[in-house]
């Protein structure tokens, strides 16, 4: 689609008015600029830009706390569901209770920093009272104080001792040392004492114990260990009884959730609304705003600006760096999203989304190949599309895979495969015959698993197609920009060697005439590639470099054997379906029997649906990026990104 560069200068006191129906009207994309035009400043609007984004902050914190707490209830469904509608005029009654919402997000986040608090201090309590239980038999307070004639040590030391051979160990390291030692714990590595000595030998046995790795308590209290494990615990009943309380007030809040969604919108909506504000050009008088439209909605812009305020409205070409905004119709809409997530067209390229459509859908199709998944995939997207009513992007995805569970259908019973073989499978266990879907099925059908070599053929011969459109779109985009050696050198030769090896493999398998055609066809383009290839080398480099290009040849056969992936796909749904059909009708004709065979067929089509239709998604998509967008299609645009009313859980109805 065409775009246009805008320029609107309206009244100063008509921008909050302008800028609200302009955002409602999702029409104009804002062009960002480094510095203002002269005799214009911009007016800087972040502080309260940045309240705007703190409160969407804080509102995402508060729902993701309630989602801890009481999680949302959802149906499995509701993921389809679009954003809930309100009335314009709504957006006054969320504004004024935005204050009343923020104080309930702010509750939220701080009882759940207490929760958070409270857990870091219970971590801190189990750990000390894991370091008193060592201590519990200690009927003195660990911070005991020398007194005037005695020095007390109170510790640990890193080895076993029973208390005779503590007292042995410290008489052996200094025999003069007189002392008195308690032992109050050892076990394994540690063993916890208390020591008593003159006060006048104090140094001596500091000396001594520092030579046996003495070291005090890591807690010590003016409590004996026992009162203090006490006070702990009883702490932690107080902890426990906090937590209760603030996590019973979190869920009470939880019936204000979609009341801070709503307030979430609004506050972003606002945000959006003053980024832009920081974009604008002012003066005392006027404000200015540079933008991108697309050419069709200029009249509609220009309409809505006189409407709204006093200004000027003028349109001129968008230039290079214009952003991509992408039209398509009915049919080929659902694959944009399939080709935004590659890149964006950039402005030499063309828009390749009817091309992509049709290959997707066709090659999904082709790797699904089974009527009763494809008529599954159309039913059930047609009954969600009804009901839930989902989002443009959301409604394009489903829209994509409807139109896949078309092309599934149509494959399907080109194969002959409904359910892989479950008509005959269930005609068969409940009659006893032994039919086959070919004798059921009143058309002609391709079996895969017989015809394998036929189907490969055709995929390949699919295959070449394929990268022929792609290469024909870039033979068409170099024509356009009358770039003709390129086209016609480059592009053109490679397309007519392509053609001829396949008029050779056609005349391979029919008569030596048609062979012998497709051999001039490659031979003439052979040499029209090295003759061509090499024109901006000099000298003898021009041969080489016509020569060298010959070798591009095995990445075209590389890139024709990629489409075997389509036989492959295809021949494992129907494989993988028909093995479940087969284990669902092991168990006999009887009651049990015809539980397990309903039980099987639903997991085992179940699965095989999730299995194969992902790897057909993800395949199909490779097909699309790697062997026929590497052929002509570069991205790197910019995508049209219009000031708008950027929501994630309200819809404000349109204006009838």
């Amino acid at each position: 689609m065409k775009m246009e560069s805008v320029r609107i200068v309206a009244l100063r006191e008509d921008r909050k008015r302008l800028l609200e129906h302009l955002q409602d009207s999702a029409l104009i994309q804002v062009k960002k600029r480094d510095r203002s035009e002269n005799g214009f400043s911009k007016v800087d609007m972040t502080s309260q830009m940045q309240v705007f984004e703190r409160n969407v902050s804080l509102t995402e914190t508060s729902l993701k706390i309630l989602d801890e707490y009481v999680r949302e209830k959802k149906g499995l469904l509701d993921s389809f569901k679009g954003r809930r509608e309100i009335d314009p005029d709504e957006i006054g009654v969320i504004a004024s209770n935005a204050g009343e919402v923020m104080t309930v997000c702010n509750r939220i986040i701080s009882l759940n920093k207490k929760l958070t608090d409270n857990a870091a201090e219970k971590v801190r309590i189990n750990t000390t009272l894991a370091q008193l239980e060592a201590w519990k038999n200690l009927d003195i307070p660990l911070n005991t104080q020398d007194t005037k004639s005695t020095a007390v040590f109170i510790g640990s030391l890193p080895s076993a001792y029973t208390e005779a051979s503590l007292k042995e160990r410290i008489a052996e390291e200094n025999p003069k040392l007189e002392f008195e030692s308690e032992l109050v714990f050892s076990q394994n590595n540690i063993t916890c004492f208390v020591l008593f000595a003159p006060i006048s030998q104090k140094t001596m046995a500091e000396d001594v114990l520092r030579t046996l790795g003495f070291s005090k308590p890591m807690s010590p209290t003016s409590h004996t260990p026992k009162q203090k494990a006490e006070r702990l615990n009883k702490q932690l009943i107080k902890i426990e009884a906090e937590n209760d309380e603030c996590i019973k007030e979190i869920i009470s809040l939880a019936d204000r959730r979609e009341e801070i969604k709503t307030t979430q919108d609004y506050f972003r909506i606002r945000a959006d609304k003053y980024n832009v504000i920081n974009e604008l050009d002012h003066t005392r008088h006027v404000f200015v705003i540079n933008g991108y439209i697309p050419e069709e909605d200029s009249e509609k812009l220009r309409a809505l600006c006189e409407r709204v305020a006093t200004c000027y409205v003028e349109f001129a070409d968008a230039g290079d760096d214009a952003p991509v905004k992408l039209k398509n119709n009915r049919f080929s809409k659902p694959a944009q999203n399939i080709l935004t997530m590659y890149a964006a067209p950039s402005k030499g390229d063309i828009d390749p989304t009817p091309i992509l459509a049709f290959f997707f859908y066709f090659f999904f199709g082709m790797m699904f190949s089974d009527a009763g998944y494809g008529f599954l995939m159309v039913v059930v997207i047609g009954i969600v599309l009804k009901i839930f009513k989902p989002d443009e992007r959301m409604r394009n995805n489903l829209k994509l895979f409807q139109y896949c569970g078309v092309s599934t259908m149509i494959w399907g019973l080109i194969f002959g495969s409904i359910f892989g073989d479950a008509p005959a499978a269930l005609y068969n266990y409940f009659t006893g015959a032994n039919v086959k879907m070919t004798e059921i099925l009143p058309w002609p059908t391709l079996d895969p698993q017989k015809d394998a070599l036929m189907l490969m053929i055709i995929s390949i011969a699919f295959g070449l197609v394929h990268i022929l459109v792609g290469m024909g779109c870039k033979f068409y985009i170099c024509f356009k920009e009358k770039d003709y050696k390129a086209a016609f050198f480059d592009t053109g030769l490679w397309m007519l060697m392509l053609t001829g090896f396949a008029v050779l493999g056609v005349g391979m398998a029919t008569t030596q005439t048609v062979m012998m055609i497709g051999a001039g066809i490659a031979i003439v383009s052979a040499v029209g590639l090295v003759l061509t290839q090499g024109r901006d080398k000099k000298g003898f480099g021009k041969v080489i470099g016509g020569l060298a290009s010959l070798y591009d040849v095995t990445s075209y056969i590389s890139d024709l054997l990629s489409y075997s992936r389509l036989l492959a796909l295809g021949l494992t749904t129907g494989v993988m379906a028909q093995v479940f059909n087969m284990l669902s009708t092991m168990f006999g004709r009887s009651v049990v029997g015809l539980i397990f065979m309903i039980v099987i067929m639903l997991v085992g089509h179940a699965i095989n649906i999730g299995l194969n239709a992902l790897g057909s998604y993800v395949h199909t998509m490779r097909l699309q990026y790697v062997e026929m967008f590497s052929k002509f299609y570069e991205g790197g645009g910019e995508e049209f990104e219009p000031f708008s009313l950027n929501s994630k859980y309200i819809k404000i109805q349109e204006d009838k």
